[in-house]
This record gives structure tokens, sequence and C-alpha cells, in this order.
């Protein structure tokens, strides 16, 4: 069996302007660089045998960090992947998040984010953000999980890996946590929280959700 500790990365500068952020980036502001330092801590007993992130700067230097703090930090390779990028907002990327969940939501009765996430699943809500972008950049349900399902994949193909660290994003956390656990994923994750996951060859889980210890 593997465990994946999933990590949301450190508070940056476009959370703390409460702006859409998903494939765009801002660096981790002092608050996000000690929230992935305080992550390290937690986690720092758990002997990694690999680092995965997402290849956006944000995850990865939050990858680096807790990595910084392992009992194995002299021998964990850090692997950064876009499978394990966010969601792609596309016309949404840097909006203000109350105006663009307008967007999203307005045309389907929710004028704001929390209802939406109470009351609609989250891939008909990835549907909608397609929907909604006047370009039709930004990923719907399918492309979003045709993507991931390669990180997984690559991660099942990690011979000899059983702790697994790998630091990822907030709406993707969510989305982990609904596909494969039974968690209330109304709000999202904070900011370097940890996930943790069990993957055998039969199925994977969402055994603990948004925990800011283990």
């Amino acid at each position: 069996m593997k465990r994946i500790y999933i990590v949301r990365h450190g508070q940056t500068y476009i959370n703390r302007y409460h702006k859409m952020q998903g494939w765009c980036d801002t660096p981790l502001t002092d608050k996000g660089i000690a929230g992935a330092d305080q992550a390290g801590e937690i986690l720092k007993d758990i002997p990694f045998d690999i680092a995965l992130s997402s290849d956006v700067k944000r995850a990865s230097d939050t990858c680096d960090i807790i990595v910084k703090h392992n009992v194995n930090h002299d021998e964990i390779q850090h692997i950064a992947t876009p499978f394990f990028r966010e969601h792609f907002y596309g016309y949404f990327e840097g909006m203000d998040i109350d105006a663009a969940w307008q967007m999203i939501g307005g045309p389907h009765g929710y004028q704001n984010h929390s209802d939406l996430f109470k009351n609609e699943p989250i891939d008909t809500i990835k549907n909608w953000i397609k929907d909604a972008d006047p370009f039709h950049d930004a990923e719907n349900a399918q492309e979003y999980w045709q993507r991931l399902d390669k990180g997984f994949k690559l991660i099942s193909q990690l011979d000899g890996a059983e702790n697994i660290l790998l630091v990822t994003h907030g709406f993707t956390i969510r989305s982990i946590a609904d596909r494969y656990g039974d968690f209330a994923i109304t709000e999202d994750p904070g900011n370097a929280s940890v996930t943790v996951m069990n993957m055998t060859e039969q199925k994977m889980k969402v055994v603990s959700y948004n925990k800011t210890k283990i």
C-alpha cells in the first residue's frame, strides 16, 4: 500500500488578495513560507520515499520547504509535474473570487461560491467554469480528470515508494477528497493543510482531509 500525504501549498499573494489562482502563479507570502515550515514540522518524522508536486512554483517551493524538515531530507527526490497542477480557470485566472464565481454560478441561480459548492457536484462546477469562460479555455471535468489520472498512474508506478509527499492545490485536493473520500468539501482545504490518501492496486481512499496535524 502507498500512503500519500497531500499538502496544499502555502499562502500566496493572490490567495491574500482573494483572487482566482489556477495555472497563474504568485510567490509565497511570509505567512505562506511559515505555513510550509509548519507542515514540514508536522510531517518531519514520516520517512518519505519520494516527493511530488505541481510544477507551478508555489507548490514546488512549498514542497522543497517541507522536504528540508524531513528525516529523509538527504535522500528524497522531488518530481514536479503538470499532472498535479490546479484546475485551469481560463478567463477567470487572476479575477476577484467573488466576481468570478458570480459569473460562473449566476446563470444557474447561484450568486456566491458557498451556495454553489453546497448544492452542486464538484464536476458539474468544473463544467460550468468552462461554459462561463468566454474563450472556453478553462478545463471541464473530463479534461481535468484525464490530466490528474496521469498523475495517479505515475504514483502507482513508483516501485518501492510507500510514503509519498504530494504538494498540490486547494480545488484539486477538494476534488480528490470528493472522488475518493466521504468528506464535506464545501470549503477549500487550508493553505499548508494535510490530507491523507491510501492507494492499493484495487482502489484509492482518502482517509483524512484538511488537517493541521496527523
